[in-house]
């Protein structure tokens, strides 16, 4: 089911989103060499549960953690631990949610640790533009697949660019989000301009493309969660819950200016 918010459903969802983003800013000034991504977890989960939210990742499916924190060649879902220590030169992305009175935000950012390389800049950077692609496509009357096109053009725009190949990760993607942290539709990182459902006011989707510097071949790891790239090269992964206005895309997930 595809559920359509109202405009005071869109606002509590604002509230959530707010907690998300102001998390990821915390942890993003927190970041630097020497610190685990389980004290970044403890961080995340205690500033949450400060604001009355409570964070949606932890006991979801029965993972362990408030946040994902993916190093190097972790795409997505990895599992935060006080023994990964972050070294200079790694690079990090950091997925979080959280619920407030019953509506959900959903966030993500890749962070460098110290000074990037120009690789893994060019790599992030290619990532986070490929979101705003796609983000500019949520308008009403617009398609499903016209997102997924967009995202998977500006991916391959800016690896010509940078005159690099870039693994576009089709296994996973954005979604909607509301009430529950996944909720239809299933939102594609690659796809066909005019193809897929009709976009509407009110919907709200999760907009998440993953870019790998190479295969965008993944493997899951036997912890269950874990999703790293096939052929050990390095990943990006950003991610905004955004709502469908008629004034256009609305993200939800921003902290406030």
């Amino acid at each position: 089911m595809i559920q359509i918010k109202s405009d005071a459903e869109i606002a509590k969802m604002r509230e959530a989103g707010l907690v998300v983003g102001r998390t990821l800013a915390l942890l993003t000034q927190a970041v630097a060499p020497g610190i685990s991504t389980g004290e970044l977890d403890g961080m995340a989960e205690s500033y949450i549960r400060s604001v009355g939210a409570v964070p949606s990742f932890k006991g979801y499916h029965g993972y362990p953690a408030t946040i994902c924190a993916s190093v190097n060649d972790q795409i997505v879902h990895g599992i935060p631990s006080h023994d990964q220590v972050l070294r200079e030169g790694d690079i990090v992305s950091l997925d979080c949610g959280a619920i407030l009175e019953g509506w959900h935000g959903d966030a993500a950012v890749t962070l460098a640790i110290g000074t990037p390389t120009p690789a893994d800049e060019a790599l992030s950077a290619a990532c986070r533009s490929a979101m705003d692609a796609g983000i500019a496509r949520l308008v009403p009357g617009g398609r499903l697949g016209d997102v997924g096109h967009a995202i998977e053009a500006e991916a391959r725009r800016r690896a010509a660019e940078d005159g690099r190949e870039y693994g576009i990760v089709a296994d996973y993607g954005g979604h909607g989000i509301g009430t529950s942290m996944h909720m239809e539709p299933f939102v594609p990182n690659v796809g066909r301009a005019g193809s897929g459902m009709r976009l509407r006011t009110g919907m709200v989707l999760a907009i998440e493309p993953m870019l790998t510097g190479g295969t965008d071949e993944t493997v899951e790891l036997e912890d269950g969660w874990t999703v790293v790239t096939a052929d050990g090269s390095r990943a990006a992964h950003w991610e905004h819950s955004v709502a469908v206005t008629d004034d256009g895309p609305r993200i939800l997930t921003l902290p406030a200016a």
